[in-house]
């Protein structure tokens, strides 16, 4: 649905904001776009959609050059921006009209109808905009996004600021467009809305897209576990036998820990998660274990190594 094939976007001052970044993005997905302040997920999602010009690259949306076929490729995309709505006066019924007819779509109320009601926003259409609480105005600009039908929907930090309810409301809304058929792009600083709703993951840090991948398939490839083993008695040091397990000592010797990765490869050595031998070698330490359990890396977890790495 979306090429983007060698983009980049530097400023007159030398800045540059988005350095080769090539991605694909296929109809009906949720790709989440993570990344710190000043990344360049906002000039990426801005490129594509005609807001800003890129210095080089090519993107395509729906097959449509968005230099060349601007009016074409822009007229898939519903945009939600950060910022609020500024026609204060307005009513959310006269603005949604307005925005389908600058896209040059004819009018359909039921439609309209559906898209306020979906959004919880039909008792309030003949409201003024400015008397709207800051989650409605929220859900204003997703209204508007798709009032005039598109197959893409960017959204530039839809849920910041507001409350866990509305945040789970527009998953929910987000899931069930995805299911419709809509492509859905976000940013976002909520790693666990990546988790929640996203079919892929890209992590922005310095204008590079360092990866994008399947948040499952991501987890399992640079995630790790830990088993963490808690002893009956604390020890002060770790007894030699175990030394080649690489195990943590912590908590004042009341627990030893053990990290592992989740996918093993040929250069791995085989012991590292080789749990019953360790546990094994534990017992012949004369070492008593009292309780033991894993935990795994988050999301979160992999997004703050990577963007700590250099780029």
């Amino acid at each position: 649905m979306i090429t983007v094939d060698q983009l980049s976007k530097s400023y007159g001052d030398g800045t540059r904001a988005l350095n080769d970044v090539s991605l694909e993005i296929e109809q009906g997905e949720i790709l989440a776009l993570l990344g710190p302040n000043g990344a360049g997920k906002t000039t990426l999602i801005s490129i594509i959609c005609g807001l800003v010009t890129p210095t080089s690259g090519r993107v395509t949306v729906g097959g449509y050059d968005i230099i060349k076929e601007y009016r074409k490729a822009r007229s898939l995309i519903g945009l939600v921006p950060q910022e609020l709505p500024t026609d204060a006066f307005d009513t959310p019924w006269n603005s949604l009209r307005l925005s389908r007819g600058l896209f040059g779509k004819r009018p359909d109320p039921d439609y309209l109808e559906k898209v306020l009601r979906d959004l919880s926003l039909w008792d309030k259409r003949e409201s003024r905009i400015m008397t709207l609480s800051g989650g409605m105005k929220r859900r204003l600009l997703i209204a508007k996004a798709l009032c005039h039908e598109p197959k893409i929907l960017f959204l530039d930090e839809p849920t910041a600021g507001v409350d866990v309810e509305l945040r789970q409301d527009m998953w929910r809304m987000m899931n069930l467009l995805s299911e419709q058929g809509v492509t859905i792009i976000l940013t976002t600083h909520y790693i666990e809305e990546a988790e929640a709703i996203a079919d892929r993951v890209g992590v922005i840090n310095d204008g590079q897209l360092l990866l994008v991948e399947c948040k499952e398939t991501l987890i399992k490839k640079m995630g790790q576990k830990c088993l963490y083993i808690d002893l009956i008695e604390a020890i002060q040091a770790l007894p030699e036998s175990l030394a080649r397990f690489g195990l943590e000592l912590l908590q004042g010797g009341w627990r030893l820990a053990f990290r592992y990765s989740r996918s093993q490869d040929s250069n791995t050595n085989e012991l590292s998660a080789d749990i019953p031998s360790l546990l094994q070698e534990i017992a012949k330490a004369g070492l008593t274990i009292k309780d033991f359990h894993t935990e795994q890396s988050t999301l979160e977890d992999i997004f703050v190594s990577l963007v700590r790495e250099p780029s």
